[in-house]
């Protein structure tokens, strides 16, 4: 059997050296368009920031190595320009030689990932200081272009992940930081709890945040930026990061069915609307396992796992993915922050309107131990059922190990309210006796228990907010978690001693929401005969 990868960063890499191990006949060739194969994409900004200094160490698998370990043959700098699935023969293009040729399959795999969006700036294709970053290639110019031209101010348009981790990496290098964004926030999809300490991180190292505001023109070669505002930026360089879109025209111009954001279509088997065509990566639309809606996968340990998995589907073995949850992580200097599943916003996105949320803020290890660090610590569930449907996470230490304990849970299938009875590691220096996961259960089963008494602040009548209490129980000097004026304010450590401040005959909001307090708080003045709900925004 003869098997075509098209694509060789991630998945493309991780299927073929799978499929070669299971089967020594079958003859496997990989066509990549770029220079390089089997990249570490991810790590382009830490190499960019010189923390990686090893340009080498980027680049896991040469076409040499994968011929000489594993028989494969790899020819870079060869496109495809067309399928023809009926007759199973692709179009190829030597990019070097402009040879044009001809290869047949039996199966084909398109692991074509995806590449940046440009937003429709006027003057940036003149711009002479302007750059993306996908491919080493990208990374090489601007790593070049930093050597040479020495460049002091940069900006960053898009304070996504990568914008985020570039952000950092300048900064690392003593260049002045702008980052730009459209969007009200950093860190998209992240919700504004837990974007608002990176946003703070990010200017306390000095990156200068411009949010709500676009890049419109580009003028003087790339030197200067008018901004949606009417601000101007001088910059001597320019990063756009603001996204991906699939690589996709190749299957559809082939015939393949994609879905209308241009992803492939594929079963659960990785399988095309095309006969022994399949796809994998950051070019599909796959299913995701905490909602059954269609999602990208827009990481590539999916793509690995992905190639890793179809290499034993073609092999034979009756195998299916299960579908994607999605857990990240980001470094945003001495914070960490990781997410999984849906977060508030993505959820609202997709149309899904029943959830709850918990936030809490434990200490990363036992109290007790030095340097114990708070955690940052909201999850969403679904309050009839207990599902979780997604965690967010931001602190300096102990991040992703929740986050991945969190998706192992979402894939067996745990509901908040089993959270507590998940048995994790502890010893002081690393835990505490009821890890921060186990009190996010517990918070939510006491949420759960007490759903009657928690409401949305946009659920309440006009005459509810009239008559209500709304009482706010933060500690003096603590930061408000919300946005939602309070009547009264009083400590709770003071509740008790001071219940006669409370008005009586009137709901009593409580509206601090973070940890266990609101609960607690319900719980003294529904003992001392008040009627007492939870408000959230």
């Amino acid at each position: 059997m003869k098997v075509i990868v098209i694509g060789g960063i991630a998945g493309g890499a991780s299927f073929a050296t799978r499929f070669r191990r299971l089967n020594e006949q079958n003859e496997i060739l990989i066509l990549e368009r770029g220079e390089h194969i089997s990249i570490a994409s991810c790590a382009l900004p830490y190499y960019l920031g010189g923390v990686i200094t090893d340009r080498n160490a980027l680049i896991e698998r040469t076409p040499a190595i994968l011929k000489q370990n594993n028989n494969i043959d790899v020819r870079v700098r060869h496109e495809v320009t067309a399928i023809d699935p009926a007759r199973h023969r692709l179009s190829v293009k030597n990019l070097d030689s402009g040879e044009q040729y001809e290869e047949t399959y039996d199966k084909l795999v398109l692991s074509t990932g995806a590449r940046p969006v440009l937003p429709p700036i006027s003057g940036i294709e003149t711009a002479t200081n302007a750059f993306t970053l996908r491919s080493l290639t990208d990374g090489d110019r601007i790593k070049n272009y930093i050597q040479t031209e020495a460049p002091q101010q940069v900006t960053i348009l898009g304070a996504g992940a990568a914008g985020v981790e570039l952000a950092e990496n300048f900064r690392q290098l003593g260049l002045s930081v702008t980052l730009v964004d459209q969007a009200d926030k950093v860190m998209q999809p992240y919700d504004i709890e837990l974007a608002d300490f990176l946003e703070k991180e990010l200017e306390k190292n000095g990156v200068d945040v411009k949010l709500g505001v676009t890049i419109q023109l580009v003028a003087d070669s790339g030197r200067e930026l008018h901004l949606s505002d009417g601000s101007v930026l001088n910059t001597d360089m320019l990063v756009v990061v603001t996204g991906v879109t699939p690589n996709s025209e190749i299957a559809k111009n082939a015939g393949l069915q994609l879905w209308a954001d241009g992803h492939i279509i594929v079963n659960n088997q990785f399988a095309t609307s095309a006969p022994d065509i399949y796809a994998i990566g950051d070019v599909i639309e796959t299913t995701s396992r905490i909602t059954g809606l269609p999602i990208p996968s827009l990481l590539s340990s999916a793509a690995n796992r992905q190639g890793h998995l179809l290499a034993d589907i073609l092999n034979g073995e009756p195998l299916h993915y299960p579908g994607f949850v999605g857990v990240s992580a980001v470094k945003v200097f001495n914070l960490t922050a990781s997410m999984v599943g849906y977060s508030e916003q993505t959820l609202q996105a997709a149309g899904i309107t029943n959830y709850a949320s918990v936030f809490i803020t434990p200490f990363d290890h036992a109290y007790f131990y030095p340097n114990a660090k708070r955690l940052n610590i909201k999850l969403i569930y679904e309050p009839d059922t207990g599902k979780i449907l997604g965690g967010q996470f931001v602190g300096e230490n102990g991040v992703d190990k929740r986050s991945g304990e969190l998706s192992a849970a979402i894939a067996g299938g745990l509901t908040i309210d089993e959270l507590p009875g998940i048995e994790l590691p502890y010893s002081p220096p690393y835990s505490a006796p009821r890890d921060p996961l186990n009190m996010a259960g517990y918070v939510g089963i006491n949420q759960r228990q007490q759903a009657n008494q928690t409401v949305k602040y946009d659920d309440l009548t006009e005459t509810e907010r009239c008559d209500g209490t709304f009482l706010d129980i933060r500690e003096t000097g603590k930061t408000a978690s919300g946005t939602i004026d309070s009547d009264l304010a009083i400590p709770l450590t003071e509740l008790r001693d001071r219940l006669t401040e409370i008005p009586t005959g009137h709901t009593v909001y409580i509206l601090y929401r973070k940890g266990l307090g609101p609960y607690n708080a319900s719980r003294i003045l529904a003992g001392n005969g008040y009627d007492v709900k939870i408000v959230t925004e």
